[in-house]
């Protein structure tokens, strides 16, 4: 009896004991994983940080020079221009972080202005591909494409947010090797590249009509009152013709620092692929008295790569307190399609 007693008068602490344990380990183990999870946050910000920073530009010419002598290749018309466009798109998967579009988890996931960078870059780098396979590797609109070049620009077409079966990196990379095995075919006097000014100019107009559409994008973060350009198809002349009625066009608030960085990105791209062709172009560009107005092209866009020293991309209204940073980048876009149009006036005259 004496020690049944016993055992039911310390059975309460007992259990209080064994309850106070429990929370305190309970404790401990919140505690220990809340701290790893803000271990683990800190390290993914300054990774994501460090993954955020746009890769500096590269000097075109000495970098196509160098990557010739590396490979015991001689350096032909058109060998800068098309290094260039393989540089640009390597730069795409080699940079700090890779590449970010298709990323399903922290922090790439979380970061959106390098994945709107890459895709102004990869917009660049399909019609730049395009052109090559369209219009400088083929003497003619009847003359026979190159079949290195008919695989690298559906490669660089595919979908840049696949992650799987197959990665937008890999097609990108099977491109990236077509484009080496044409500039190897081109060193070697196996295949073609005609610098003309008709191919030129067919290039410079679809890089024009990039830069309209991104000057209208950036513009329309203020909110724009425009006409409705689309056509209105009729049996007559009142029914016929451009559609009259206006409306605002305002780029959504979350979706600003996107296309201001798309345009950033698109812009590094072609001032890149501007000074390839001033070197391969170099002949028709002193014909046609046209050399400055690529420079004054390319500065305009390599302005538009100047440090942003702002946190975040602000969007004051025009004459407001804030600064309006898509607008300023639209001034630079919009400046370098000008130069594009003038440009392409000099190479169509005789």
């Amino acid at each position: 009896m004496l020690d049944w007693k016993n055992r039911a008068t310390n059975s309460p602490d007992d259990a209080a004991k064994t309850s106070g344990g429990s929370r305190t380990g309970g404790s401990l183990i919140a505690r220990a994983l809340g701290s790893l999870i803000g271990v683990y946050l800190l390290i993914a910000l300054v990774v994501g940080w460090y993954w955020s920073q746009e890769p500096s530009a590269f000097q075109v010419q000495q970098h196509a020079q160098n990557s010739a002598q590396q490979a015991q290749r001689q350096m032909v018309t058109g060998y800068t221009s098309v290094e260039t466009l393989k540089q640009v798109a390597s730069t795409l998967l080699d940079k700090p972080g890779g590449y970010l579009s298709n990323d399903l988890a922290p922090p790439g996931l979380w970061l959106d202005n390098m994945p709107s960078w890459e895709y102004g870059v990869l917009v660049q780098v399909r019609d730049f591909s395009r052109a090559l396979r369209k219009d400088f590797a083929r003497s003619q609109s009847q003359s026979t494409e190159n079949p290195d070049l008919a695989k690298a620009e559906p490669r660089f077409h595919f979908d840049n947010k696949s992650w799987a079966l197959p990665a937008s990196e890999s097609e990108y990379r099977e491109g990236i090797k077509a484009l080496d095995r044409y500039l190897a075919s081109l060193s070697q006097k196996d295949a073609q590249f005609y610098a003309r000014a008709d191919n030129l100019n067919n290039w410079l107009g679809d890089a024009g009509t990039r830069l309209g559409s991104l000057s209208q994008r950036l513009s329309a973060s203020v909110g724009q009152v425009r006409l409705n350009e689309s056509l209105k198809v009729g049996n007559d002349a009142e029914e016929s013709g451009m559609v009259g009625e206006g409306g605002v066009y305002e780029t959504p608030w979350l979706q600003i620092d996107n296309v201001f960085y798309e345009a950033r990105g698109q812009a590094w791209a072609l001032a890149h692929l501007l000074r390839a062709i001033e070197v391969d172009f170099a002949d028709v560009l002193a014909k046609k008295n046209a050399t400055v107005s690529v420079r004054q092209i390319v500065r305009e866009l390599e302005a538009a790569q100047a440090t942003l020293w702002s946190p975040m991309i602000l969007n004051g209204s025009g004459y407001g307190v804030l600064a309006n940073h898509s607008l300023v980048m639209a001034n630079y876009i919009s400046r370098a399609n000008a130069g594009l149009i003038d440009l392409r006036q000099l190479l169509s005259q005789g």
